[in-house]
Formats: structure tokens, C-alpha cells, sequence
């Protein structure tokens, strides 16, 4: 959503506000500085009260308060149905309105065989990469209805592994293939409310997450290979264009990758 230009001798419009999930770190870090640098609002979410208070640091915001009314860190665990509705309550209070959410927040678990992976760590990748997707969903649904101006836009972080699966990532890809069905679900029921809704799919990007592609993941062949990456900052850009657009016009999907990775004739 672009902020309207001001008139001279006019109260400047109010700066959008975005909420980021998963903002301690990684592609939620790089998306909540971009964001902030282009003056928006921003509220950040994850697990760890230290992490978020460093991207609101590195964002140039403190979270003091009326010192800062730009930033809001609110520490939560997604798949918590009770601490998503506390912070998106928390979030209106301080804003008034929600202009986008960045629904980040993801695991992969652990890179395992299908037939070794224990049913608490596929419960773990699916509450938290689906449900905690959906719960948040659902919450900015409702308060983008009630608001006025009405409307709001939710971007959803996918994966490449949306389209392609991984060795040993049954619990990922198949969270992150729901993730695309969330999408196109959250864009259609959203339509009768200006609710816009995209998804970045997103490969390699250079974060914690990540790290052991740049010193060798298992392959499709049996291989095992370092993998290119990029700067989470270049994904970072691209949510900043998604987000800046009216509401009239939507990416529904973007993908953004290492330009040299193995995903185009994966397997």
C-alpha cells in the first residue's frame, strides 16, 4: 500500500503498518528493515523477546514506547491461538490498523528419512508453518474487515519447495504445497473486502536457516553438494514491492532464488 504524497500545509497521512512474523531473524529481519527503511510501521513477532529487540535496533527503532511509536516487538508463538489474537489486539491498539501481514514464521525439522521422522517433529513443522499461518491469516482477516478504509494485503512466504521437494523434506514441502492452497483460499475470500493476498516462493536465500547448503546438502541423485545463495536482503525487496502496490493490483506469486541453484531440473 503507497503512502499517499502530502500537500504542503496538510497533516501527513499516518504510515502503514505491517506486521512480520518470524522478524527475529533471517528473511523476517531483512523484510521488517526493508520495510521500516521505506517508512512504514512495523510490528515485529517471533519467539525471542533479545532478537526482536535487535531488529527493531537495526531498523533504527527502539520499541520505547511514545519514544517510538513506529515499532511495536511483541514475543509470541504463532501457533498459539490465544497469543496470536494478544498480539494482532496488541498491534491495534498501538497502530489502529493493519495494513499488511507478512505471515514468515517457519521450520524446516529435521532432514531425515520419511520413514524415521517421529510424529512430534511433523506436528512441530505443520502447527507452525500451516496452522501458524492460518491463525494469523484469520486474524488479520478480521481486523482488515472492521477498519477503516477497509482492506489490507497478506503475503505469504512459500518456498521453491511449493513447487519441488527436497530429499529427506516430507514435513517442509508438504506444509509449504499447503501454503500455496492457503493463498489462493485467503485471495478469494478476500476479494469482497479489498483483502489482497500473494506468496513469494523463495530459494537459497542466505540465512540461518540455510547454512548448511553453502557447505553441503544431500541432492536428488544421492549427491551431496554445496549450493549458491543469496542475500536475504534481494527477497527483502521484492516483499517491499508486493507491499507497495495499491490494493487494486497483486502479485499473487513471485519466486525468488540463487540464481545457479539446482532448483529448475531438481531431480
Amino acid at each position: 500500500m503507497t503512502t499517499p504524497e502530502t500537500r504542503p500545509g496538510t497533516t501527513p497521512p499516518p504510515a502503514p503498518t505491517a506486521l512480520i512474523t518470524g522478524a527475529g531473524s533471517g528473511i523476517g529481519r531483512a523484510v521488517a528493515l526493508a520495510l521500516a527503511g521505506a517508512g512504514w510501521s512495523v510490528v515485529l513477532v517471533g519467539r525471542r523477546a533479545d532478537a526482536l529487540a535487535e531488529t527493531a535496533r537495526l531498523a533504527g527503532r527502539s520499541d520505547d514506547g511514545p519514544e517510538d511509536p513506529a515499532a511495536l516487538c511483541v514475543p509470541a508463538d504463532v501457533t498459539r491461538p490465544d497469543q496470536v489474537d494478544a498480539l494482532f489486539a496488541a498491534a491495534r491498539a498501538r497502530f489502529g490498523r493493519l495494513d499488511l501481514l507478512f505471515n514468515n514464521a517457519g521450520t524446516f525439522g529435521p532432514p531425515v528419512p520419511l520413514e524415521e521422522l517421529a510424529y512430534d517433529d511433523w506436528r512441530t513443522v505443520v502447527d507452525t508453518n500451516l496452522t501458524g499461518a492460518f491463525l494469523c491469516a484469520q486474524a488479520a482477516f478480521r481486523a482488515m474487515k472492521e477498519q477503516d478504509p477497509r482492506g489490507g494485503r497478506i503475503i505469504n512466504n512459500g518456498s521453491v519447495s511449493a513447487h519441488t521437494p527436497r530429499p529427506h523434506s516430507v514435513a517442509y514441502t508438504a506444509t509449504k504445497h499447503a501454503m500455496t492452497g492457503l493463498t489462493k483460499s485467503l485471495s478469494l475470500d478476500g476479494r469482497p473486502y479489498d483483502i489482497a493476498c500473494g506468496q513469494i516462493d523463495i530459494g537459497n536465500a542466505a540465512t540461518e536457516m540455510t547454512g548448511r547448503m553453502r557447505t553441503g546438502i544431500l541432492q536428488a541423485d544421492g549427491s551431496t553438494a554445496a549450493e549458491p545463495v543469496m542475500d536475504a536482503a534481494d527477497v527483502a525487496r521484492t516483499v517491499l514491492h508486493m507491499a507497495q502496490l495499491p490494493l487494486g493490483a497483486n502479485v499473487q506469486f513471485a519466486t525468488v532464488m540463487a540464481t545457479a541453484m539446482p532448483y529448475i531440473g531438481r531431480g
